[in-house]
């Protein structure tokens, strides 16, 4: 890591005469951002905590990164999602170099399965086991992984998502034979980690760390460099991903992978017979009862009757983990095995441990629930509460964790997140944003509409949005908590609206949003996805319409189990838990109009709960100072052209 400053000091480089302002005409000097990196640089020095708060447009990705190489540190930077890395790679990243005059050596690492597997692509193609359809997309897979530098699947634009041939040939762990692998020097992975070991700055993502802050928590070989200090972008996602990883998962394509992978592995022909068939098809069918058996409904489902069902099922459970028993030994007992061999036993192994655990575990800080998703059927363990997870694996372990979003707190305060994670000590910061709400944006409350949950409020909900939408000329996000709220609004609205209108679930996200910026007055109704992460800028998207606050289903198995954890506690659920996770989710929602400081345009809550209930002052105080008004007629005249009446 570099050890010395971006400049003389943090002033120099961010201040109205700095070296920012000296490579970028029309830069303008922020003072939240100085004092957030000043902040930062504050926390790395003296190896301490740091929540840190930053609103739209502070700048937050240049004052982590100009602190980050002024420390002499070995820092990780972990961002929320994948297109945030991508934008510190392509963007932030190339402005620093510009002001630092010099080159960075930086490396963005993804998950595993992100990457092609060299010995697994020269193995297929030895063998005989493809799909008609397969052979041209591996074939044109094959050439490009003799040329690419990293073996990225974002590479491939010819591979749709899923890929069950890319399943095959990624370098996920499970199949992964490391130092042993006769392709080592020359694997993706050993390339990135190499290069990530030397780099100045190292970008990952959430799951990328707690996959493998997991594993070297159980004492295996992570994936990541060695490093002293993280910061965490987006960090209001922390406890959803954590609680993933810190948890254990089961599904129809583990099992069906690991019995494809005995029946197509060279090593393992060599010792099959009539009773290994008939094991894979025990574990087969086995499987298949056990989680067939959890019901055909999409979705997500508690699964509180655990023995009630491993009663009724006995027989799929029993076959399911006799056949992983039996197929590991007989693998754990060939003589000078192979290494792809032990590899099997050893997933045979976690797969009956997981199978045990998801059906008869008595853990009382998990809660047990399933979901199907497509053909996919996943059994699920989730931790109630992820604190203490966190505070032994990650905040006492490391001496500087750095998070930052521009949703942490609550009416500028960090108590609720510092209680959902566990992190006790910590230096707390907000840093307002440098647009002004109240010049730039109204927050629209209308005021006679019936509450959301009565059945009159989708007709009231359907004319306010076909009137805010004729008023801002499209150009709009029409954002609901549900896919069926979602589904209803488009449906009516589209053939009442002269503007083109786009819904989730027609195209993949990015390109939804690719045809939305290039449509003219367009509106895209959508549901939870696209409440964060996403950024329009200008007058493409000027209204922001939210059908109801976005308080979590109550029944959603994690929701309620926590919402059931604070009440044995005596606490308050609805006001310590599902009102603070509410406001975090609106001030994301409503996050996405101002962009920029020239953005302007209407925020519409639909939900007359933000008027009427107690708790509405509460929302109201964490959003930005917006000039609030209840009136169509005003929204009306702030989209009216200039000189206009």
């Amino acid at each position: 890591m570099p050890t010395e400053a971006p400049a003389a000091s943090l002033y120099d480089f961010f201040g109205p005469r700095g070296r920012l302002a000296e490579i970028y005409e029309g830069y303008e000097y922020r003072r939240g951002q100085l004092r957030m990196a000043e902040t930062i640089a504050a926390a790395l020095d003296e190896r301490r905590h740091l929540l840190v708060e930053a609103g739209t447009g502070t700048g937050k990705t240049l004052a982590y990164l100009a602190p980050i190489l002024r420390s002499g540190r070995r820092v990780l930077i972990s961002t929320g999602t994948r297109n945030l890395q991508e934008q510190l790679v392509f963007k932030d990243i190339p402005i620093l170099e510009r002001a630092l005059g010099r080159e960075l050596r930086a490396v963005c690492m993804k998950g595993r399965g992100n990457y092609a597997c060299r010995w697994k692509i020269h193995e297929l193609s030895q063998q005989a086991g493809f799909e008609f359809n397969e052979i041209e997309p591996f074939n044109r897979i094959r050439a490009w992984s003799e040329t690419s530098a990293w073996g990225d699947r974002a590479e491939l634009d010819f591979l749709p998502e899923p890929s069950r041939l890319w399943d095959r040939l990624n370098a996920r762990r499970e199949t992964c034979t490391g130092s042993k692998c006769s392709l080592f020097d020359a694997c993706f992975l050993t390339r990135l980690r190499q290069q990530a070991c030397q780099a100045d700055l190292v970008i990952v993502n959430h799951h990328l760390f707690f996959a493998d802050l997991t594993l070297k928590d159980r004492n295996l070989p992570g994936v990541l460099p060695p490093y002293e200090a993280v910061v965490f972008d987006e960090a209001h996602e922390l406890e959803t991903v954590a609680g993933q990883y810190f948890g254990l998962s089961l599904s129809n394509f583990q099992i069906e992978d690991l019995a494809r992978d005995m029946e197509r592995t060279p090593a393992v022909r060599e010792i099959t017979g009539a009773d290994w068939d008939g094991a894979l098809g025990r574990l087969r069918q086995g499987a298949a009862g056990l989680l067939n058996a959890l019901g055909e409904h999409e979705g997500r489902f508690s699964f509180e009757q655990r023995p009630e069902f491993l009663a009724q099922h006995a027989a799929d459970y029993h076959g399911a983990r006799q056949a992983l028993q039996g197929l590991a030994g007989r693998l754990e007992a060939v003589p000078g095995r192979a290494e792809e061999l032990a590899l099997l036993a050893q997933r045979a192994r976690d797969l009956e441990f997981r199978l045990e655990f998801l059906f008869a575990s008595e853990d009382a800080n998990m809660v047990f629930w399933h979901e199907r998703r497509g053909r996919g059927v996943y059994l699920q363990a989730t931790p109630i509460a992820v604190a203490e997870h966190l505070r032994e694996t990650l905040f006492s372990v490391c001496d500087t964790v750095i998070l930052t979003s521009a949703t942490l707190a609550i009416e500028r305060n960090f108590a609720y997140i510092r209680d959902r994670l566990g992190l006790e000590a910590a230096r707390e910061e907000v840093v307002d944003s440098p647009f002004d709400p109240g010049r730039q944006a109204l927050l629209y409350l209308p005021p006679e509409m019936p509450d959301p949950r009565q059945p009159e409020f989708l007709a009231e909900a359907l004319t306010e949005i076909e009137q805010l939408l004729l008023a801002s000329r499209g150009r709009a996000f029409v954002l609901s908590t549900s896919y069926e709220q979602m589904r209803k609004f488009h449906e009516r609205l589209r053939p009442r609206l002269p503007f083109p209108t786009l819904a989730q679930g027609e195209a993949p996200r990015h390109h939804l949003l690719e045809q939305f910026r290039a449509t003219p007055h367009a509106v895209l109704f959508a549901t939870s996805s696209f409440w964060q992460g996403v950024d329009v800028q200008g007058e493409q998207l000027s209204c922001v319409i939210i059908d109801r606050l976005p308080f979590a289903s109550p029944g959603e198995p994690v929701v309620k189990a926590r919402i059931e954890a604070l009440r044995r506690e005596g606490r308050n659920p609805f006001r310590e838990y599902q009102i603070p996770e509410a406001i975090l989710a609106l001030k994301q929602g409503t996050g996405r109009l101002l962009r920029s400081g020239s953005d302007r345009g209407v925020v519409a809550v639909l939900d007359a709960r933000i008027r009427t209930q107690s708790y509405g002052r509460l929302f109201l105080e964490s959003l930005p100072a917006y000039r609030v008004c209840q009136r169509l007629d005003e929204v009306r005249k702030f989209f009216a052209p200039a000189g206009s009446e």
